[in-house]
């Protein structure tokens, strides 16, 4: 089987959890309700599972679509394709970032998401000195773990056993954290020890 979107997933996780509390299928109409999108998004959702042979359906009658898994073998698949990260808060001195001190829970992401056999974390954005760059205060940064990025990067590095989310240079006898807004300095350093380099960002609206 051709594997489906993070999206398709969780439509498929959906109809699979209706289908084991109530014994059938949910509506077109209950699909977009529950996921709140147009009935033709939802519709082009369970036509994509039904082509990748995720799903059939009898003709176009209400009510008929099956799964071409177990509903525990669809949610299985669908767990399998979710990751957990650790999301850290304020960091204290001293303290390393992934320690269990600084840890406020977990992210669930879906694998597309994250690069593969690499260790990702998630740190909340506090401040706006990256707003120049769409990083904004209250995001979630999704850093991938590494102790060396490339010139023009943006790298959580940790500054005197501060944390910070800066773009990275290597100068030729310093180093150089660019924020991403003209109210705040660049900081200049000899040492800084690098944490790992911005992946992505989510945003809660």
């Amino acid at each position: 089987m051709k594997e489906p979107t993070k999206r398709q997933q969780e439509v498929l996780s959906f109809i699979a959890d209706h289908i084991r509390e109530y014994s059938y299928p949910p509506s077109i109409r209950e699909i977009a309700e529950h996921f709140r999108i147009s009935m033709k998004g939802a519709h082009d959702h369970i036509t994509a599972l039904k082509r990748k042979n995720y799903l059939e359906q009898n003709g176009r009658c209400p009510r008929t679509l099956k799964l071409t898994l177990s509903t525990e073998e669809a949610a299985e698949r669908a767990d399998d394709s979710m990751l957990e990260i650790p999301v850290v808060g304020t960091v204290a001195a001293g303290i390393p970032i992934l320690s269990e001190e600084n840890r406020e829970g977990t992210l669930t992401l879906h694998q597309s998401m994250l690069r593969k056999n690499r260790t990702h974390f998630a740190l909340k954005v506090r401040g706006d000195s990256m707003s120049g760059a769409g990083i904004m205060d209250g995001d979630m940064a999704i850093i991938e773990k590494q102790d060396v990025v490339r010139n023009g990067e943006i790298a959580v590095a940790v500054v005197d056993d501060a944390v910070t989310l800066k773009r990275f240079y290597k100068e030729n006898s310093r180093i150089k954290l660019q924020a991403e807004n003209p109210a705040y300095k660049p900081i200049f350093c000899q040492e800084v020890r690098v944490l790992g380099r911005l992946s992505s960002i989510i945003r809660n609206y």
